[in-house]
């Protein structure tokens, strides 16, 4: 889907490109990335690495346009992960600017009318907008941390009880969630730096915005660092735990195994097809069962006297 805006803002849809616009494509459709290298001038290059699920952040000078592609996180259902990241492309001509992004995401939300609903003032700086972006995909890395946190919390509870492996994978993708978050905030971040340091950005920089945005960024790795670390140690703590449980299951199924053990034995040898001298007595069977229900009885409370149960 293609969407026109007049300004950086979003508040006015227009249906053909004027100067200074903005173009936010999202989730495009072969006719859709048909029109934005016929129409926009889009190099097909550029496309390629933008809708690559694998490209790096990153800063493109050219004559006549400027290439920055960031990595935002965006929440998912369907491949076992609850988080991932894409990348984010932001491509600059002297006419317009154009986003271009192959899943939707909290960052530009394509059914939104504006990204920006905070700001009253109309944007019209591009840097400026791109800083703003920065500044969100900041904002969207710790909320989704927190989001995680929560998580493996409640997969810790699980854990304390659980003897198979299925509570270990799921805080398994919660770490393997760390390390995208952990890896494309790195590499946002040197973007940060080198737009702070460019000498090609001709525009004013907002300071005030740029702090904002790395300071955001940096908050956003720390978390995810330290959450990753906790893990990590984690990981080791649990799978001990759950080989523990598991010890303690078997302990107790064998400790249930010499209980019944107990009455078998004795059935087996009133059992036998030799003389007892209680063949005939008509209290045979209740004295015997009863005798095994005593045997049992002392056996469990035993086990429980050495806390073996």
């Amino acid at each position: 889907m293609i969407k026109i805006f007049k300004t950086f803002g979003g508040y006015i849809e227009i249906n053909e490109p004027q100067q200074g616009c903005w173009i936010n494509a999202t989730i495009p459709s072969a006719d859709d990335t048909q029109r934005l290298i016929d129409e926009f001038g889009l190099p097909q290059d550029i496309l390629n690495d933008i809708l690559d699920m694998d490209e790096r952040p990153r800063i493109e000078f050219d004559d006549d346009w400027t290439l920055i592609i960031l990595r935002i996180p965006v929440e998912v259902k369907n491949n076992g992960l609850p988080f991932h990241t894409i990348p984010l492309g932001i491509f600059i001509s002297e006419k317009f600017t154009l986003t271009l992004c192959l899943q939707d995401n909290e960052v530009l939300p394509i059914g939104q009318p504006s990204p920006f609903r905070d700001q009253y003032k109309e944007i019209t700086d591009n840097i400026n907008f791109i800083l703003r972006l920065f500044l969100r995909s900041g904002n969207l890395y710790l909320r989704y941390l927190k989001q995680i946190n929560q998580m493996t919390s409640l997969i810790e509870q699980d854990l304390e009880k659980s003897i198979k492996n299925k509570e270990l994978n799921k805080l398994l993708k919660m770490e393997k969630c760390l390390v995208y978050f952990i890896t494309s905030i790195k590499a946002n971040e040197i973007v940060l730096a080198k737009l702070r340091n460019s000498k090609k950005i001709t525009s004013e920089i907002n300071e005030d915005l740029l702090e904002d945005a790395i300071i955001e960024n940096k908050q956003a790795l720390e978390m995810a660092q330290i959450y990753s670390d906790i893990q990590s140690g984690m990981m080791d703590a649990f799978a001990s735990v759950i080989s523990n449980n598991l010890n303690v299951v078997m302990k107790q199924l064998t400790l249930i195994s010499i209980i019944l053990m107990i009455p078998t034995l004795i059935a087996s040898i009133f059992g036998m097809n030799v003389p007892n001298y209680m063949e005939n007595s008509l209290w045979a069977m209740p004295m015997i069962i009863l005798g095994s229900l005593a045997l049992s009885i002392v056996g469990v409370f035993t086990f429980r006297k050495r806390q073996w149960f």
